[in-house]
């Protein structure tokens, strides 16, 4: 039988599956826990992590990118087209960006795959051997089935067991509460462009410090983009301007949902 994983983001969605396994609601057991972790999630994520150890059975495996922490900007590496000649950044997010004629744009949204998909299913080649099938659940609930997608990885079959069942994100936090369980951290990274105005309104309120890191962090990759000559400016907001002095309008649409290959965030 293939062996069977958990994408473990470690947000509500996924946190309540794995738990749910543990209290035979889920079934057959997983055998690993995958967490692929970019260097730069919540600090109560991290913690999440290690609460879960203690009440799972199985082992939870975590996984980094071989340049360890691959959206920071300190490990934005420069690299030249051998084909154009054109001197890029690897490892960008994807931001929001303003050209010098005040025109709106967006970069590519790929670090989903680059640094979580491919990373974990490179251990899951380590652990179910070479060329061998496996089976991985992931935490998408129902009301956010438009994200889920096939593996990019023939032999490996992705699941999605709360969809199955009909089961929402506010139906998870409710099975947490009932089960004694305290509501599990958002996953994603303290950057992300694709936090809602009611994600940055908590983080800027509730830890200061990640927020705070947010707005260096933009500072530092606009100064990255200078220093290869890149015309555009780069902002986490999609107000193009400063985050520091972004008002969030609570009332905006929340685009995380658009986030490429349906894995952050759960």
């Amino acid at each position: 039988m293939s062996p069977l994983f958990l994408s473990l983001g470690a947000g509500v969605q996924s946190s309540t599956l794995a738990l749910m396994a543990m209290h035979g609601e889920i079934t057959p057991m997983p055998d690993h826990a995958i967490f692929a972790d970019t260097g730069d999630e919540p600090q109560a994520v991290y913690s999440w992590i290690e609460f879960l150890r203690t009440k799972l059975s199985f082992p939870i495996h975590i996984v980094r990118h071989p340049s360890n922490n691959p959206l920071s900007v300190e490990s934005l590496k420069i690299r030249t087209s051998s084909e154009s000649g054109r001197v890029h950044l690897r490892h960008t997010p994807p931001v929001y960006t303003l050209s010098p004629t005040m025109e709106r744009g967006m970069t590519i949204r790929h670090c989903t795959r680059d640094f979580k998909i491919d990373i974990i299913n490179a251990k899951i080649r380590e652990l179910a051997g070479r060329n061998k099938p496996a089976n991985i659940l992931i935490g998408i609930s129902f009301d956010e089935a438009h994200r889920m997608k096939p593996n990019n990885v023939r032999r490996f079959k992705n699941s999605w067991p709360l969809v199955d069942r009909v089961i929402n994100r506010w139906d998870c936090l409710s099975w947490m509460k009932e089960h004694g369980y305290p509501q599990p951290p958002r996953s994603a990274c303290i950057y992300c462009p694709f936090h809602s105005p009611h994600e940055w309104t908590r983080i800027k309120n509730k830890t200061p410090d990640e927020f705070k890191k947010a707005e260096e962090y933009e500072i530092k990759l606009q100064e990255a983009w200078r220093s290869v000559g890149m015309k555009s400016k780069p902002f986490l907001h999609r107000s193009c301007i400063p985050l520091g002095e972004v008002r969030f309008d609570n009332n905006q649409l929340d685009l995380f949902g658009n986030e490429c290959e349906g894995l952050c965030g759960v």
